[in-house]
């Protein structure tokens, strides 16, 4: 076990698969065997593998710490393979379980908006903020979330700007911010924003949908 712990913090992925998989381990260990094969397939992007062994790390009696990456993990898996009320439900565990954490609030609310339930994702964003009222997460996802809804454009462009000051080089939060200006009304900075946000990222067919729409509007 040793041995396979350590090829999978050297991130050799799949040797450390390979010899979890060959393990014979006693019961009292099968827990953190199964622990580091959902870690594993995780990284190797064997998601229904991963799914299998992490679903029974927290329903095991182990440490608080290997329950809570467990279900975080549980519940980016589902959330990017579009299961969002299935991701929803790990997150919202963690927090009836006592693992309050502004990380915890922003991905409970990322699935909720994207069932639609836009109140409640605010409302766990705006828990995150209490817990941490700089935590750049919180602050670029509320933002965004009010931009997109049109609901208080100037407070969105504020959320934005305020997580852009923790990381200016996040292309991530240029595009929340440049979108939430447009919806401001602000076409002219939003074009400058998004393009820089375009530069860092320049695959991301969302900022490149935001500067489409941005740049057509002005045209017209």
């Amino acid at each position: 076990m040793d041995e396979a712990i350590r090829l999978y913090e050297e991130g050799k992925y799949e040797e450390a698969l390979d010899a979890l998989l060959n393990l014979d381990v006693d019961s009292d260990r099968y827990s953190e065997l199964s622990y580091y094969l959902g870690l594993c397939y995780t990284q190797l992007e064997q998601y229904d593998e991963a799914l299998l062994y992490l679903e029974q790390v927290v329903t095991a009696e182990v440490s608080f710490a290997k329950i809570y990456q467990s279900r975080m993990i549980l519940g980016y898996i589902y959330a990017i393979t579009g299961r969002y009320r299935l991701a929803e439900f790990e997150f919202a565990r963690l927090l009836e379980d006592g693992y309050e954490s502004p990380k915890v609030y922003c991905a409970l609310a990322y699935n909720q908006y994207h069932q639609n339930n836009i109140a409640a994702a605010v409302t766990n964003l705006q828990k995150a903020l209490q817990l941490e009222p700089k935590n750049p997460t919180a602050l670029n996802n509320l933002g965004f979330v009010l931009a997109e809804k049109g609901a208080k454009p100037a407070l969105a462009v504020r959320y934005c700007k305020d997580a852009l000051s923790a990381n200016p080089e996040s292309a991530t939060y240029l595009d929340s911010l440049g979108w939430a200006l447009h919806k401001a009304g602000n076409t002219d900075q939003a074009q400058k924003v998004l393009r820089r946000a375009l530069e860092l990222r320049p695959e991301d067919q969302e900022i490149r949908e935001h500067l489409s729409v941005v740049t057509r509007e002005e045209a017209v």
